[in-house]
């Protein structure tokens, strides 16, 4: 049953209900297409503009003040520094759902290496260095996304009622953003919205859109061991315990727990990402550090992972005489399980819209994100995938017997007009499909 929330009455939750009904697709669909196409050229400059100046996690103060001030000028109430740097817009058009609409305000710490001539070279501080920042995963297509999607719903606002709750959320890349602000009351100060909706693209042909009830992303899990030795001079290994030896023993033996302990067709993985040992090549070092990433779907499998990730750790340190080393297992992200209810409505009217172009995902992403958080509030919510690369790329790197570049790769450089067009025109029918009609 769908939850009404404010300080609606009785009444104007029946008045609601008894108003609601399936959108006419075809009525709709030709008006919003023309007035996307209508404003493209400034959904264009403001992707260029954005992907040109990137920003990482709590330091998009020029990111959150551009889009805040779009919000604005669209009529929106606008709050600013919610979380840190994020910013929640509201737009109240008479009684009905309140519906979230996510968008990630950052960047990531690398360098761009895609050769456009909007292409960033910018820099900031990361970990108390300085380093290149880019829009490899893709969060200046969905905040371009975000900005005609509110366009277009209040160009067609007569046709429905409710109140819209568009979120920029800071820090997605650090798996914080979406938790800062659900602390700084998020949902106490602007009210629990009924539905959420998000959306990630990814290297696919632009314009295709991807659907699923249930789990579409892995929860991901810190790793962090440090195990300890003796330090010793290189040619005297015997008066050492080598934590190198170590770390390299718990690197290979830890993947039989994904091979021979997990069921092989429930997803699981163990990533080390990050070894730290030593300052020479003549020093045995007294401990090595080994960072890493857990990823699964499964609550019994994360688990058995854990356990596994343990033994192993403590026997390899009993193998070598050491002492126990020391591991951390910390929770970042869970993962996003999309409301079945919620998914089938919206995959009527992306059917109706996009025809073969918008399919069921055949499998859940393997990669986390915080939009988790939203949900786990207690909210029903789906986040649609979305290709947003030029065939001809694909192509390309399919004749060299190699992958396109994808979400976090230098060369990720998206096609943006056939994706940005499409994901507004996806995001606006998904939001009047749960709106009553005025």
């Amino acid at each position: 049953m769908t939850r009404f929330t404010g300080a609606a009455t009785a009444l104007s939750l029946l008045a609601w209900a008894g108003s609601a009904q399936a959108l006419d697709v075809a009525a709709v669909q030709p008006k919003i297409q023309a007035g996307i196409t209508a404003d493209y050229p400034h959904l264009d400059a403001l992707y260029k503009d954005i992907h040109a100046h990137p920003e990482l996690g709590f330091q998009e103060t020029r990111t959150a003040a551009k889009l805040a001030a779009e919000m604005k000028a669209l009529g929106f109430q606008v709050t600013e520094r919610v979380g840190k740097t994020g910013i929640v817009a509201i737009y109240k058009n008479g009684p009905g759902p309140t519906i979230l609409v996510r968008t990630e305000l950052d960047a990531l710490p690398m360098e761009e290496k895609t050769g456009l001539a909007y292409a960033s070279v910018a820099k900031q501080t990361w970990n108390g260095r300085e380093t290149f920042v880019d829009h490899a995963c893709g969060h200046d297509v969905h905040m371009a996304i975000w900005i005609g999607t509110a366009k277009a719903l209040l160009a067609q606002k007569s046709q429905w009622r409710g109140t819209l709750m568009f979120i920029g959320q800071p820090a997605e890349e650090m798996v914080a953003g979406a938790k800062a602000m659900l602390d700084d009351g998020l949902y106490a100060r602007f009210g629990k919205p009924d539905y959420a909706l998000a959306l990630h693209v990814g290297a696919a042909p632009a314009g295709l859109i991807g659907y699923r009830a249930g789990a579409s992303t892995s929860t991901a899990d810190t790793l962090e061991i440090v195990f300890a030795g003796r330090g010793a001079h290189g040619s005297m290994p015997n008066l050492s315990i080598d934590p190198v030896v170590e770390a390299a023993r718990f690197i290979q033996d830890v993947q039989t727990v994904v091979s021979r302990e997990k069921d092989p067709w429930a997803f699981g993985v163990i990533t080390i990402g990050g070894v730290q040992a030593g300052s020479a090549g003549n020093i045995i070092p007294d401990s090595a550090l080994l960072r890493g990433t857990i990823r699964t779907y499964d609550e019994g499998v994360r688990q058995n992972l854990f356990d596994g990730i343990r033994r192993t750790a403590n026997g390899v340190a009993a193998m070598s005489g050491a002492p126990a080393p020391k591991i951390t297992i910390g929770d970042t992200a869970w993962s996003i399980v999309n409301d079945a209810e919620l998914t089938a409505k919206t995959a009527a009217v992306l059917k109706q819209a996009f025809g073969a172009k918008a399919a069921q995902s055949a499998t859940p992403g393997t990669a986390s994100e915080d939009f988790s958080e939203f949900l786990r509030a207690g909210v029903p919510g789906l986040q649609l995938s979305m290709g947003a690369l030029d065939p001809a790329v694909i192509a390309a790197a399919r004749a060299k017997g190699i992958p396109p570049p994808g979400n976090h790769n230098p060369g990720f450089a998206p096609a943006p007009e056939p994706t940005i067009k499409a994901g507004v025109e996806a995001m606006t029918l998904a939001v009047m499909n749960l709106m009553p009609a005025s």
